[in-house]
């Protein structure tokens, strides 16, 4: 019996080993969706041969997410650790990201520039780049996916450090070259780099970034004040949905009517919180945001901290019929009572009403 039951565990100890590659494949794959590729299928891949050929399957490599490797506060990254890191993702892009098509970098203090470089080059199905909390992002960054990504159909740092401007000169933008530069994001749909560090986006910047792409739907530049209207009517943009320019303090502007007017046939969701464009300027806006075609295509609209005046919005509410959320807390030119947060369309209806 003794016998029996040894033979027994060691057959059960065994049962990685006997599996079929594709059941492994499988297995892995429930994990990764859960957990992420990395560093589960690099442990994996270490068990055995059979596991090494299961963890390799490109099926398992189209989204991944890489964490910076953490340091104890205080202390900093010694040189070795450093290049091994690089190492690792430089193999894992040329061996591994055959088939990649989401990747997003966490909390990295340095190197942003080399990883999304050294994943551009070795990943032709890239179509999504997120960089969150991230340091050091420079125009670099954005020229490498430029010339390796085309495919790139939306790009995220809302959430790091961008475009830093060193001794007081903004880097030199060698991105777009001539007319018919090969570079750029032709098939760019969505585009999310506000936050914390926007402040450093000019219109040239974003100018040319977006030189190329014509079919982007979704803008979201929060805390970006060095952007202007004018900058964003010259985008290639015809068909934008969604535009987030909404600010953490009050910001003079002009020239809202001429974004209005280019996008609102298309456009779903606006926010310009804390823009001081003139009553004038916004009256004119929400005019051709009225005049939309079709009428209920707005669906959002953040006012908050604006010169809107009841004209204006009556303007808007009118014809929006689709429109379930509008933000009006903080605008000055309003009656108290209205200055809110106004979500459902029965609410807007009845705002409507005190309006008339």
């Amino acid at each position: 019996m003794d016998s029996e039951a040894g033979v027994q565990g060691h057959m059960d100890h065994r049962w990685g080993l006997s599996l079929p590659e594709e059941v492994l494949v499988h297995i892995f794959q429930m994990v990764v969706i859960q957990d992420g590729a990395v560093p589960f299928l690099c442990r994996m891949a270490r068990v055995c041969h059979l596991w090494n050929a299961a963890a390799s399957a490109p099926s398992l490599w189209r989204r991944v997410s890489v964490g910076y490797c953490w340091i104890e506060p205080g202390k900093t990254q010694f040189p070795k650790t450093e290049m091994k890191i690089k190492d690792t993702l430089h193999w894992l892009a040329e061996n591994r990201f055959s088939h990649l098509r989401d990747f997003s970098l966490c909390h990295w203090e340095k190197n942003v520039d080399y990883a999304v470089e050294v994943v551009s080059q070795s990943c032709p199905h890239l179509r999504s780049l997120t960089l969150s909390y991230c340091y050091g992002v420079t125009e670099k960054t954005f020229q490498s996916l430029g010339a390796n990504s085309r495919s790139l159909e939306g790009i995220n740092v809302q959430y790091s450090e961008t475009f830093r401007i060193r001794n007081g000169t903004p880097m030199p933008t060698v991105m777009r070259n001539g007319p018919d530069s090969t570079t750029g994001f032709p098939l760019l749909e969505e585009l999310l780099i506000g936050g914390t560090y926007g402040a450093f986006l000019t219109n040239e910047k974003l100018s040319d970034i977006l030189f190329g792409s014509t079919k982007l739907r979704v803008l979201n530049l929060s805390g970006c004040a060095g952007i202007t209207s004018f900058g964003l009517a010259a985008l290639p943009c015809v068909e934008l949905e969604c535009l987030f320019w909404g600010q953490d303090f009050l910001l003079p502007k002009q020239g809202l009517h001429m974004l209005t007017e280019k996008w609102s046939g298309t456009l779903r969701e606006l926010d310009i919180t804390n823009h001081l464009f003139s009553e004038e300027d916004l009256q004119m806006a929400m005019s051709y945001l009225a005049q939309a075609t079709p009428a209920d295509s707005l669906c959002s609209l953040h006012l908050s901290g604006t010169k809107i005046t009841p004209p204006a919005l009556r303007l808007v509410i009118g014809q929006s019929t689709a429109l379930s959320y509008l933000n009006l807390s903080s605008c000055c030119h309003l009656p108290r009572e209205l200055q809110r947060v106004h979500r459902g369309q029965e609410d807007i209806r009845q705002l409507l009403d005190h309006l008339d």
